[in-house]
């Protein structure tokens, strides 16, 4: 195959089809603001709820610069159109707290807004903007490395080693309810594997595809990876929970880009998750699955 085919060895100009080797500072400023908004509407607001209005507004903002400055909205290739599927995406998420609630209501709630930020820059892209830019695309069809294999059973050993160590060492557990109804852990695990596919479908699947059209994969990377440790941390990944989750972030849209597979990355971090689920379980009764080291 072609270099310049493969997703994951060069971004691609939206306007040319050529190499994007360098993205000018001008060009970029409106991609860090929508990343700026999303560090605002999920990171911040949960301690500060009158920042919503701000980072709407960062967000706005950076739309409209995004169109001025690339002048293409009403083109297929214009920034501005692929940075409002994004934005459209964060605000979606914004109208609603995604910290961890297993109550039907809110389950539902935050189910059904989780759906339609992913659903809504889709549908948009297909229908309205008549493209096949945002996909999801199940398997590449390329052999694994050894290497990627090996990353898959790496996972779970290190969330094992991990997360039961920083979800009680930091206190972070007690972000999560105190569950011991069956109803409401099947619910949490349902809950857990979501966002995980969330994750997946809208940072990585979405906005890193929509964002390298413009930038290289390093910086289309960096700029995913905000919005995406930004919507963690209001989950409730807190403390120090960055220092793992802005690897994870950069690994999974890396692995993306290189493997062409929704579902190599989707099965990664659903492993993970299930350590998520099993720690914090644990952590909140310690005598339930006494397994872990910490």
């Amino acid at each position: 195959m072609p270099e310049l085919q493969r997703f994951a060895v060069t971004a691609l100009d939206a306007r040319t089809g050529g190499p994007v080797r360098t993205s000018s500072a001008i060009r970029l400023a409106p991609a860090i603001g929508v990343s700026l908004s999303a560090f605002v509407l999920f990171a911040l607001r949960p301690a500060a709820p009158q920042l919503h209005t701000l980072g709407l507004g960062i967000l706005v903002v950076s739309l409209l610069a995004a169109i001025l400055i690339d002048r293409r909205f009403l083109d297929d290739s214009g920034l501005g159109r692929d940075l409002s599927l994004i934005g459209i995406g964060i605000a979606i998420v914004s109208i609603t707290s995604v910290e961890a609630d297993v109550a039907w209501p809110s389950f539902v709630r935050i189910g059904v807004v989780l759906g339609l930020a992913v659903l809504v820059p889709y549908v948009l892209d297909r229908a309205l903007l008549r493209r096949r830019v945002v996909t999801f695309p199940w398997r590449s069809h390329e052999k694994k490395t050894r290497l990627e294999i090996g990353y898959v059973f790496l996972v779970p050993l290190l969330g094992y080693l991990l997360l039961p160590f920083y979800f009680i060492r930091s206190g972070a557990y007690l972000n999560w309810p105190h569950i011991t109804d069956l109803s409401e852990l099947l619910r949490f695990f349902v809950g857990v594997n979501a966002v995980g596919t969330f994750d997946e479908l809208f940072f990585i699947c979405t906005c890193l595809a929509l964002l390298r059209r413009h930038f290289p994969l390093w910086q289309a990377n960096l700029l995913q990876m905000v919005i995406f440790v930004s919507f963690l941390w209001e989950l409730g990944y807190r403390e120090w929970a960055p220092l793992f989750t802005i690897p994870f972030a950069l690994l999974q849209g890396w692995l993306f880009a290189k493997t062409r597979s929704l579902g190599y990355v989707l099965t990664v971090h659903l492993l993970f998750d299930a350590l998520v689920f099993l720690a914090i379980v644990h952590a909140h009764n310690r005598d339930w699955i006494p397994v872990f080291l910490y």
